[in-house]
């Protein structure tokens, strides 16, 4: 996994609440198997309508997604973390996320952060024409173009994980030492085929 520091980019502003992973990746896309090609499928059925935020010149190539309380709500699939950064965001930045959406966010390097609903709203009005902003997760905070920054909460241990770009896979090898001291150690594993049937 990709460490997470620090990102400064184009902003998107989807200033809904309640966007539940079944519409950010619709149920019907769920068969690959795979992690990418998800991007070109994020938010499908709303992306039909020309009018739909995401489909605004002003936030092409947008890696910060600005959105509504409670975003990720629904179902706890993971290929809705996977398509919003297959299509480009590193960070989203919200009152509030469900859960579970957070740690699969967690799980692949995508930077959840919560503000307060004021400070989102604020944020939103200033940046539905376009702009950029800065998310430090070293620092926990987010900084606008007018160089006012605004301290962020976040979990530790997360933080910690994004910021070493440990996964569960990398968490585990930290450990390598003590596993292959323990495996050196430990009786042989018996042969379960030389087992007979009683």
């Amino acid at each position: 996994m990709k460490a997470f520091r620090k990102t400064t980019g184009r902003v998107a502003v989807l200033d809904r609440a309640d966007v539940d992973t079944d519409q950010i990746v619709p149920k019907q896309f769920l068969k690959r198997i795979g992690r990418t090609g998800f991007g070109e499928v994020l938010f499908h059925d709303w992306r039909a309508d020309p009018d739909f935020e995401l489909n605004r010149p002003e936030y092409a190539g947008a890696s910060i997604l600005l959105a509504g309380r409670n975003f990720g709500c629904g179902s706890s699939r993971e290929h809705a973390p996977w398509a919003l950064q297959d299509y480009g965001f590193e960070a989203l930045i919200a009152p509030s996320f469900a859960d579970i959406f957070t740690s699969n966010c967690v799980r692949i390097g995508l930077v959840a952060v919560v503000l307060p609903e004021a400070e989102v709203k604020r944020l939103m009005e200033r940046l539905a024409r376009g702009g950029e902003l800065s998310v430090d997760l070293e620092e926990c905070t987010v900084t606008d173009e007018a160089g006012v920054a605004m301290p962020f909460p976040f979990d530790p241990f997360a933080r910690r994980c994004l910021l070493a770009g440990l996964d569960e896979i990398g968490l585990t090898l930290e450990h390598e030492g003590a596993i292959s001291g323990y495996e050196a150690r430990r009786q042989t594993s018996i042969d379960a085929t030389a087992l007979t049937r009683a």
